[in-house]
């Protein structure tokens, strides 16, 4: 395992290359990123469909969900939640803020595209209908908790999710085993789901997929749309998400890279 420091400097090479990656590359790398985060999600939905107890299915999912993040970085893919640590190559100087916008643009579409494929597919395949119908219904109902969300609450716990998404990203870089990136990732990922903090690009997957239901199924949801999973969800979550991978990249920025060549570093 490296240690902090060393992690910084491996992450300013690895985030460079990212960043410089040709844009259709990078756009299914980001596409697989998204299917990879949906099925996760799928999966997770699955197991907890008809827990009663809130706790327990919240629980079940955040034991879950980790396996989508551990397919991002064991099978190589582009996650925008985790490509916001891009902060720490730009301020380094090695890419360009044109560079970083481009990656942010082609991979947040990629992973868009992803998850509504999968969402698709998971809802007009009738896998939502098992159950009899329950995990329909608690997609929807799952979909109107995220839409039902004020901008600052949405945005606040967008915050606290890409700190912790981006802590779990950060471990993974120091590991040097398979082993030791799925167990660093994570306890991080199952604390983020378990406080019910939101991660845009999982949340490209539920809402979608309770918005299909809806359709498919003839459930009614007040007020889930397309328009409120946009504006409602979707733009203060991304924001909350860009800010909480900003205070991680650039405090480790600063407390491992800033003018090391003017003094020691210690890990």
């Amino acid at each position: 395992m490296q240690a902090p420091a060393q992690i910084a400097a491996t992450y300013v090479t690895v985030g460079t290359n990212k960043a410089k990656l040709p844009a259709a590359k990078m756009f299914v790398l980001a596409v697989f990123a998204g299917i990879f985060i949906a099925i996760a999600g799928a999966s997770a939905a699955v197991a907890s469909a008809t827990i009663s107890d809130p706790s327990t299915a919240r629980l079940l999912n955040a034991l879950i969900f980790p396996g989508g993040l551990v397919m991002v970085v064991l099978a190589g893919s582009e996650l925008f939640t985790g490509n916001s640590l891009l902060l720490i190559p730009l301020l380094e100087k090695k890419i360009r803020i044109h560079e970083l916008l481009r990656s942010w643009i082609v991979v947040y579409l990629g992973n868009l595209c992803g998850s509504l494929f999968v969402a698709f597919l998971f809802v007009y395949s009738h896998t939502a209908g098992l159950f009899d119908g329950q995990l329909a219904q608690s997609l929807v109902n799952t979909a109107v908790a995220k839409t039902s969300l004020s901008f600052s609450d949405a945005f606040l716990r967008g915050i606290l999710c890409n700190i912790l998404v981006c802590i779990a990203v950060w471990i993974t870089i120091g590991a040097s085993t398979a082993a030791g990136k799925v167990f660093g990732l994570y306890l991080p990922i199952v604390v983020f789901v378990l406080a019910g903090y939101e991660h845009c690009v999982a949340n490209m997957f539920y809402i979608p997929a309770g918005i299909f239901s809806v359709a498919e199924y003839g459930l009614t949801a007040e007020g889930l749309s397309w328009a409120s999973f946009f504006l409602r969800n979707l733009l203060p979550v991304t924001f909350g998400n860009i800010l909480g991978g900003f205070l991680v990249g650039g405090g480790y920025w600063f407390a491992y890279l800033h003018q090391t060549s003017h003094k020691k570093v210690h890990p």
